[in-house]
């Protein structure tokens, strides 16, 4: 396999998932862990199987290759969201390191796909160092955006400038408090490129140093409504430039995208996004984009 591209809108070539069906495995597994994951709701297993399946679909008919995560019994309910524990980088994969304590096995659980692929591994985020792939945007070849938050901390950011190197600029976004530690709150709930010079955002919560930042190189901004902040309309997968993936029910944020000329897909994900508060871009691992 080619080395992992360091883009966020380039076309989608390859990517890792996870399948609801191996991360939920049953009634009985979710009964007993989606309480301490703090999911808003116990997602059913089959309902949210047939979810994915659909999502799955979309992915591949754009002709994707879709690399899967096995099912393992280290590893919970929450590593079906594969952003999360890893970083793509030309120079190769980066393994996080969870600031949810949950989840502190599932870079490890990368890493072994990762071996399995040949795909070679940068580095590791390590020791008091916190870094969450859902707080890491490439906003070009050579700048990567990082979300200061309680999943992503200043160890974790200085790591990752060291794994990356001069040439390349990391620019931090600190995240507001939003709704304490236990939220599921990430850069990428309020950012999501869409192409090089376009991205969606809900600026309400957007630092302003870093909204001004997007402005400056040139980024047109698309705005997400209030009403349709807290069913992820902001959260959502570029395939390619001006292509994209979101979660239906919200409209608003889809015509605006369309009027941007933007191609738009969406899938409905009850059971396996809005129930765990994880949407499109959670819940795939990009590899390679074109």
């Amino acid at each position: 396999m080619s080395r992992p591209a360091q883009s966020d809108v380039g076309v989608l070539q390859s990517l890792l998932m996870k399948h609801a069906r191996d991360a939920f495995r049953d009634a009985a597994t979710v009964a007993a862990a989606w309480r301490g994951l703090n999911y808003l709701a116990p997602p059913d297993p089959g309902r949210a199987s047939a979810e994915y399946d659909r999502f799955a679909a979309l992915i591949e008919e754009m002709g994707a290759r879709v690399h899967w995560m096995p099912r393992d019994d280290v590893t919970g309910l929450d590593s079906m969201y594969v952003r999360d524990a890893s970083i793509a980088s030309s120079g190769g994969m980066i393994l996080c390191n969870m600031g949810k304590a949950a989840r502190s096995t599932e870079p490890a659980a990368h890493a072994e796909v990762f071996r399995k692929l040949g795909i070679p591994l940068a580095g590791a985020v390590t020791g008091e160092g916190k870094v969450e792939g859902g707080d890491v945007v490439w906003l070009d070849q050579t700048t990567l955006a990082a979300g200061r938050g309680y999943r992503t901390n200043d160890e974790g950011i200085r790591q990752l400038r060291e794994i990356l190197g001069n040439r390349i600029d990391v620019v931090v976004a600190h995240l507001p408090h939003g709704r304490g530690p236990s939220d599921v709150f990430h850069l990428m709930s309020i950012l999501s490129p869409i192409d090089r010079d376009l991205a969606l955002v809900y600026s309400p919560l957007l630092p302003v140093a870093f909204r001004e930042l997007l402005l400056s190189r040139g980024l047109d901004l698309i705005e997400v409504p209030d009403e349709e902040f807290e069913s992820m309309g902001c959260n959502v997968l570029a395939l390619g430039p001006r292509r994209c993936l979101m979660l239906d029910g919200n409209p608003v944020t889809r015509t605006r995208l369309e009027k941007a000329g933007a191609q738009v897909g969406v899938f409905s994900g009850e059971e396996i996004c809005r129930k765990g508060s994880g949407g499109p871009t959670c819940l795939t691992r990009p590899l390679t984009r074109s």
